[in-house]
């Protein structure tokens, strides 16, 4: 058997190799990111703009932007003149818009809004210095790419995602850098994401671990240690404090929950304190005299608490700035454009907008330090419009041109502004241009070109006009002053507006030669995958000739309805509504199943219970699973934990807590059962019993300590967060080396099994136990429910085909590619499984808190393979480890003896099958984001769809090889 069954396996490998060509191709091709360049910004660049104009005095060197030439790494001025003096920026990671607006802002008030009432009394006591924005950021909204966007100026790249927990240093000019080497003092604590990305470029830091989920105080407790004595300290310019509870709370509880609404009272607490040191210390010479105060989130949260797609509220999130200096009564003609409503006292508040593309440029400006190289962004007039010294006359131009307003006065300097920000953004375009593998449409560039010249033109011819007259003195701008100026504050406006459409809409880079070669060994694969069945089904053929008319119907509709799934991909409506169409599917295949058995006059009680089943995981997608279920933990259970109520919990709250226990019972049972009909080896089986007993007592104990409703001592609390996990998952790999070993050793300890089928069942139910005690546990309280669900509905799908899958003539059993449906059923029960546990295909569908159960700090490696085991555990690994019970069934019931190689034809059957379906709507997918990779949810919603799916293929061919050379 040992050359048959090398020739059964190698398709497998060989299908393997080609689908990892395909997706490497693929993915170099599509998922390639803008180039970045290795220039940086230098006060000394300012000379080379045509901001920079030689006036008409001796001094040929003068610049008419400032009052003395730039000179590099001055505190002074650079390429503006600093309008603040000292910067506090404070980070409220995944700040929801809603979290900071007043709640009469929005049809519907929500438990969680109005919590950081500080910043809206601001706003409405101080409007003329202090305004809320709703602040824009670009998807992906992850935490990494959001910082990159922020302090470079550039639009993220979706590549960017897969360097989330390793934060590479960033190498491009960046804010950061700007500040470093010129001369200003940057002092950071909290997210050591700052330290990764921007490593020896702070004065000093107080890093703390940011990605562990569960811990909702570390990080933010070590950010107030620092934060109110530094506001009393002078050795810094810039301070940034990021606070990473919200998030966390977020993701483990979600947006409405106890938990987060008291980590926005706390804030709200810190807020003021802050707000009131600053105030104390701003008075003429004070230390903030001159102080800018930046609230902000870097992202929003969806209301499960996840981000990291490109909805409104994941996109949509808050920028507070205050002024400790303020600026003229005139700013309000700058402010009042914005969106403004009555407060309960009859005060104005209103609402500004701001792209957080421009925030880096703007304090770049603010600061009097050169612009990030690489930014697009543009100077807002709002911000920039909120500092007293950003009014007052100071450059040269305006000397010469006579007194003016404060109005008149702001906008000038604004437009000098704007004319370095519009000149600096012109150069990186067009050494991108030039520099990039592929650079930007021809017509886009020439349609820019024009705004530039245009823009440019007018704001010379200007400048012109007012330093020179036929007669060498100087005259003036008439009384339109303003208006001239507005004008030219829409040209420069117009020209950075279209330069970020153009990159948002064409930024990144597609490698179309890479990807149709991706695709074109994709379809080789497909190919090789149908030769392979082929192949196999003629060897099948030779242990007996069957041909049955009746099964033409079964193949053609699993044909059918593969299809119909794979080409629902090229509508991002029907990826948004994958696990119902899969649901859909699935419950088709039970009613066809009932016509199909109508032959006989008798429903069978498994027909029923399937459509119960696809039922119940129907209405666990449509309703949503809550953090509640889906976490170890319950933010109920955390809420009366937290508040000291553990005495009094009532009798209903109580059996809810119990009735993941109860299922877990349940299923104990079940596995005894399982493990006691297919284990023959009765050492290995008595070990199992008892190894899986022993975890399912674990797993209760981790809940019930989890809970808080019992009081229990700090030493039971540490065991069964902490070493009850870890054990569970040390009992799961002895399980998997155990099995390794004892079909590689000598099974003389071993009672021999009487027949193959035995052999692999016996392999099979030994495979199943290793992973899934690990599976379990970091699915959290819904596990065992889940886990009923999957077993119910795979007995169902075994027993409803047995009568199709034997010869009524011959009694023996057929292969699976005579009847095709059960595989397909098999595989669409594991992608309604995936929905059900509430996962999706975004990276705001991963579930980070599993990846710290029994954990506290954070490794790349363990924590990146638990949250790879939770995330396709019961959508891909239980799936295919468990094919070769459709196999094992049938030939357990046959009449007649099968001949010792059908059964592992039969299961090379199976798994090519399986491997088809998932390889299929793969090709689809890869289709799909080929065709959409200019749609506007490309990032959002397609590559995120693609990566997921790829990762899934890939992980279905490895387990198969695996699984291979277990089973054979």
């Amino acid at each position: 058997m040992a050359a048959s069954k090398w020739v059964l396996i190698r398709p497998f490998f060989l299908i393997l190799t080609l689908h990892s060509l395909a997706i490497y191709l693929f993915t170099r091709g599509f998922l390639l990111t803008r180039t970045e360049l290795s220039s940086f910004s230098h006060c000394s660049d300012k000379s080379q703009s045509p901001c920079s104009i030689p006036s008409p005095t001796n001094n040929a060197n003068a610049s008419f932007l400032g009052d003395h030439p730039p000179k590099s790494g001055s505190n002074g001025q650079c390429w503006t003149r600093p309008a603040v003096d000292r910067l506090v920026i404070i980070i409220l990671d995944a700040l929801r818009f809603d979290f900071v607006a007043p709640s009469f802002f929005f049809e519907e008030k929500k438990p969680w809004m109005d919590k950081l009432e500080v910043l809206q009394k601001l706003a409405s006591d101080e409007g003329m210095s202090s305004r809320i924005f709703k602040a824009i950021a670009d998807p992906p909204t992850t935490s990494l790419q959001r910082l990159k966007g922020l302090t470079t100026g550039g639009l993220p790249t979706f590549i960017d995602v897969g360097n989330s927990f390793g934060a590479p240093a960033i190498v491009e000019d960046n804010l950061i850098f700007q500040l470093a080497n010129n001369g200003k003092r940057v002092l950071m604590m909290g997210d050591d994401t700052w330290v990764k990305l921007f490593p020896h470029r702070f004065n000093e830091s107080y890093p703390y671990p940011s990605f562990n989920v569960k811990d909702l105080d570390t990080v933010d407790n070590g950010v107030i240690e620092h934060l109110l004595p530094s506001l009393l300290r002078d050795d810094w310019d810039v301070l940034i404090a990021h606070f990473l509870g919200v998030d966390h709370a977020g993701h483990i509880y979600g947006v409405d929950s106890t938990p987060m609404i008291a980590k926005l009272e706390q804030y709200n607490n810190i807020l003021e304190e802050v707000v009131q040191v600053l105030k104390n210390q701003s008075g003429s010479g004070g230390l903030h005299e001159n102080t800018l105060l930046v609230v902000m989130g870097d992202h929003g949260q969806t209301l499960n608490g996840d981000h990291g797609g490109g909805t409104a509220e994941e996109v949509e999130t808050s920028l507070f700035a205050m002024s400790l200096r303020n600026p003229p009564a005139p700013v309000a003609t700058v402010l009042d454009k914005n969106y403004c409503q009555l407060d309960l006292d009859g005060k104005k508040i209103c609402i500004g907008t701001f792209q957080q593309l421009d925030f880096a440029v703007t304090m770049a400006s603010l600061l009097g330090i050169p612009f990030p190289f690489g930014s697009i962004g543009r100077v807002n007039p709002e911000l920039y419009a909120l500092t007293g010294r950003t009014w007052e006359t100071h450059n040269q131009c305006a000397e010469k041109l006579g007194s003016h307003s404060n109005l008149e006065s702001w906008m000038l300097n604004y437009v000098n502004n704007l004319c370095v920000n519009t000149w600096q953004v012109k150069r990186y375009i067009d050494l991108y241009s030039i520099t990039s593998v592929i650079g930007l449409p021809a017509e886009d560039l020439l349609y820019i070109n024009a705004l530039y010249s245009q823009a440019q033109g007018s704001w010379l011819d200007i400048m012109k006009f007012a330093l020179y007259s036929e007669n060498g003195t100087h005259s003036r701008i008439m009384d339109n002053t303003t208006s001239v100026l507005q004008r030219q504050i829409d040209a420069y406006s117009s020209f950075l507006e279209g330069v970020a459409e153009l990159a948002r809409f064409a930024w990144t880079e597609f490698n179309l030669m890479l990807m149709v070669f991706g695709l074109c060994v994709m379809l080789t694969s497909l190919c090789v995958h149908l030769y392979s069945i082929r192949t196999v089904h003629a060897l099948c053929k030779s242990y007996y000739p069957f041909s049955g008319s009746s099964t033409s119907l079964r193949v053609l509709t699993v044909i059918f309805f593969v299809a119909i799934r794979a080409f629902s991909f090229l509508s991002n409506s029907y990826i948004l509504a994958e696990g119902r169409v899969a649901s859909f599917l699935l419950g088709t295949s039970g009613i066809l199943n009932l016509w199909f058995s109508s032959d006989t006059g008798e429903v069978a009680v498994e027909n029923l219970l399937f459509l119960v089943l696809n039922i119940i995981i129907r209405f666990g997608m449509e309703s949503g699973l809550s953090k509640e279920t889906i976490g170890s933990g319950s933010s109920i259970v955390h809420s009366f934990g937290s508040t000291g109520i553990e005495k009094g919990w009532s009798l209903k709250l109580g059996l809810l807590e119990l009735l993941p226990i109860l299922a877990l019972s349940i299923l104990v049972v079940l596995i005894y059962i399982i493990i006691s009909r297919n284990f023959f080896w009765k050492r290995l089986k008595y070990f199992y019993t008892m190894g899986n007993s022993l975890c399912c007592m674990l797993m209760s104990v981790h809940w019930i300590v989890e809970s808080n409703i019992i009081a229990a001592s700090e030493e039971l609390k540490n065991f069964g967060k902490t070493f009850a996990p870890r054990i569970i998952y040390s009992i799961g790999l002895l399980h998997f080396v155990l099995l390794a070993l004892s079909l590689t050793i000598n099974k003389k300890y071993m009672v021999p099994v009487s027949n193959p089928t035995d052999a692999l069942a016996i392999v099979a139910t030994g495979m199943l136990s290793a992973w899934s005690s690990t599976i379990l546990i970091l699915l959290g309280r819904q596990g065992p429910n889940v886990a009923l669900v999957c077993i119910l509905g795979a007995w169902c799908i075994t027993r409803l085909n047995w009568a199709a899958q034997v010869d009524a003539e011959s009694g023996t059993a057929t292969g699976p590619i005579s009847n095709p449906m059960p595989v397909l059923q098999w595989s669409l029960l594991a992608v309604c499984l995936f929905y059900y546990t509430g996962h999706w295909c975004t990276f705001d569908g991963l579930r980070y808190a599993a990846a710290f159960i029994g954990f506290e700090h954070f490794n790349i490696v363990q924590q990146g393979i638990l949250l790879a085991i939770d995330t396709f555990g019961v959508s891909h690994i239980i799936p295919v480890l468990s094919i070769p019970f459709l196999v094992i069934s049938k030939h357990q019931i046959s009449k007649k003896k099968q001949p010792d190689g059908l059964l592992f034809i039969n299961l090379t059957q199976a798994f090519l099958i399986y491997g088809l379906i998932t390889a299929f709507t793969t090709t689809l997918t890869i289709i799909c984001v080929t065709i959409q990779r200019r749609h506007l949810m490309v990032w959002g919603l397609f590559a995120p769809k693609y990566v997921f799916d790829v990762l899934g293929l890939l992980l279905t061919d490895v387990l198969i090889c695996v699984g291979s050379l277990f089973y054979y």
